[in-house]
């Protein structure tokens, strides 16, 4: 499309990709995620339904999922927007909605977020995973499906005229469904239909990236406008990794400040802390990739914001950034990951 060419679609509308700053590729500013509540076992129960306390942060940043209030994310608005101001005050730029329908996106509050903050918001278009499809969106084919990916972009997502300046995250299981599978074949179509960046969450499997990457491919996606999300979590050996990333999506760690002794939805992989991400960093940039990288931390929980002892949205500005410095990555390399990736994947073909 002409007039989204060389631009950046925020909620408030197109700025010149130059404007940005330092960008946040996935986050999560007003949701809700009890579709992937975790029952505790029966003698905590009462710590699942209690309210947040000083008393169970303890417990609660082991077993995030499992606290009903914590999965909650749009009841916290003012303590959002606090901390995006406190993030645009250490320099931060735009943050990366990636909030899709399923999960409660809510257009309206990103655009108050924006208008008092000053900082750029942008929105995601689509569908999480298959346990949060509706039967009317299982039955529609993949014509169907591009249609409402285009118009949340063109004219505006959920009846307003707030336009979405991604696809994504458009989230897949593994194995993928076959709901899943109409979806990305629909990103695909939509992408090529308008030339605009995608964000992918994939499955809890080392060769889950792998097979979506195949299935967009096919469906005429571009691999290079496509970010894949949470690698923290799904390829942890080098080789493959690195095999992944000559596949030429953009590569995603996203979750920064999450640190975990079990993970919850695959007790299988032990969660790396942010020091390990900051290896497998340089390990990416020392092949070549640094021109493929992107970072964030995907706050999806109310525990993971200041107002609940968590790191909040300026932790890498204010910690991981420093950290890398200390371990050897370059300015350059910094602000290539921070400021050039994210802005040359946001701006429309």
């Amino acid at each position: 499309m002409a007039f989204l060419s060389g631009n950046v679609q925020t909620v408030l509308g197109l700025v010149h990709p130059d404007q940005l700053g330092r960008t946040l590729t996935h986050e999560h500013l007003t949701m809700t995620f009890n579709c992937c509540y975790y029952p505790p076992p029966t003698h905590q129960s009462a710590l699942s339904d209690g309210p947040i306390r000083m008393e169970n942060l303890y417990w609660l940043k082991q077993n995030p999922y499992s606290n009903k209030e914590n999965l909650l994310l749009n009841q916290e608005v003012e303590a959002v927007k606090e901390e995006l101001i406190a993030f645009k005050a250490a320099g931060g730029g735009c943050i990366v909605e990636n909030t899709t329908t399923g999960i409660s996106r809510d257009v309206n509050t990103l655009k108050r977020l924006a208008e008092d903050t000053g900082v750029h918001i942008v929105a995601g278009a689509g569908f999480y995973v298959d346990a949060t499809h509706t039967p009317e969106t299982r039955a529609m084919s993949v014509e169907q499906l591009t249609q409402v990916l285009t118009d949340e972009v063109l004219r505006g997502a959920d009846g307003t005229d707030i336009k979405c300046g991604i696809i994504g995250e458009i989230g897949c299981s593994w194995p993928l469904t076959d709901s899943e599978k109409k979806v990305l074949q629909a990103t695909a179509e939509a992408q090529t239909q308008l030339g605009c960046p995608v964000n992918i969450h994939p499955g809890r499997n080392s060769d889950a990236p792998f097979q979506i990457v195949r299935v967009l491919e096919e469906a005429g996606a571009d691999v290079s406008k496509t970010v894949m999300s949470h690698l923290d979590r799904t390829i942890f050996d080098e080789e493959k990794l690195l095999e992944f990333a000559d596949l030429g999506s953009y590569l995603e760690y996203d979750l920064f400040g999450t640190e975990l002794l079990n993970y919850q939805f695959n007790t299988s992989v032990d969660m790396p802390s942010d020091n390990d991400r900051i290896k497998m960093l340089r390990s990416l940039i020392s092949h070549g990739y640094e021109d493929r990288i992107v970072i964030s931390h995907d706050i999806h929980t109310k525990n993971r914001l200041v107002k609940y002892g968590g790191h909040g949205y300026s932790h890498i500005l204010n910690n991981i950034v420093p950290k890398m410095l200390l371990r050897g990555i370059s300015r350059e390399s910094v602000d290539k990951i921070l400021l050039e990736n994210p802005k040359r994947w946001l701006t429309f073909k």
